[in-house]
């Protein structure tokens, strides 16, 4: 076999990056901000397979929480393209689903890449494909002008936010997504996680205040080293939806990202969430790659 599956620490985060960049290039996965998660993480168990000094495959299984009932688990498995074909996606799925079992999921959440090798491993496994999502890649070069902000509202980055108002309006937010992969943490969890990231640019990152409430907002992570950013939650509470809002910050957002020297900017959706395709295709953003929601009852 040649490889072995373990608990990672925070010393493979290096190796860790550099499976995410193979399997996953439009995301944000820097090696600092994987350190972090690995010495802080109490939401999730994340296993590796290693050959030698060499981390070849990820997986990760997010704990649901005590008193949830019946829960759908998120799980995650990336085997970088050259070190496909060993067997290490399957021992690492394996090993993932059996910590999910034990963790009390009754149904396990992931996301296959779009094509058919990928789906048809998920297929071999028991998932059933689900919603198609689709990653996008603008060249912030070309984005357009911000747009407005209402006269009666205030854009501000993250550094002028109170970080309970913005998990409230994740919280606000999170339940509509149709993907079923936003991830709502309690507050201390996820000022611990989230919001004390490596990665997250509070200056990049941008909200709609009215008065001190976070009406909308964009969260962004940053690479610094490969010039490039990753839009990870854009949101409007239901009560000011319909008036632009998530076009003001994200273009907000991309501008300043433009403004900080980065050069790329990649994002991800839901294949049919309309309103943020379009402010997204407005943005410049094109689809770069896809992917879909599997599911599996236990």
């Amino acid at each position: 076999m040649g490889f072995e599956v373990r608990v990672a620490t925070p010393g493979d985060a290096v190796g860790i990056a550099g499976v995410w960049a193979a399997a996953m290039p439009h995301l944000v996965k820097t090696a600092r901000g994987i350190e972090a998660e690995l010495r802080k993480t109490t939401t999730r168990v994340v296993l590796i397979a290693v050959d030698g000094d060499e981390v070849v495959g990820y997986g990760n299984v997010y704990r649901p929480a005590p008193e949830e009932v019946a829960p759908r688990v998120r799980i995650t498995v990336q085997v970088p393209p050259a070190e496909r074909g060993r067997g290490i996606g399957s021992a690492l799925a394996d090993q993932v689903s059996s910590v999910a079992v034990e963790a009390g999921a009754h149904r396990l959440l992931t996301v296959v890449a779009d094509e058919d090798a990928s789906k048809e491993f998920a297929a071999r496994r028991g998932f059933e494909i689900g919603r198609r999502m689709s990653h996008s890649r603008a060249d912030l070069s070309a984005v357009p002008a911000p747009a407005p902000v209402p006269e009666d509202l205030r854009l501000v980055d993250y550094t002028g936010v109170d970080p309970r108002r913005l998990w409230e309006a994740h919280a606000a937010t999170a339940g509509d997504d149709p993907s079923g992969l936003s991830h709502m943490s309690p507050y201390e969890d996820w000022l611990r996680h989230d919001w004390d990231h490596p990665d997250l640019r509070l200056d990049l990152s941008a909200a709609v205040l009215a008065g001190d409430e976070v009406v909308s907002f964009v969260t962004t992570t940053a690479d610094p080293e490969r010039r490039v950013i990753w839009s990870n939650l854009t949101g409007t509470v239901p009560a000011y939806r319909g008036r632009g809002l998530a076009k003001v910050v994200k273009s907000a957002a991309l501008t300043r990202s433009r403004e900080a020297g980065f050069e790329q900017a990649f994002t991800g959706n839901d294949a049919n969430n309309k309103p943020m395709l379009a402010v997204n295709e407005w943005l410049g953003y094109r689809v770069s790659a896809g992917a879909w929601t599997a599911e599996k009852a236990l």
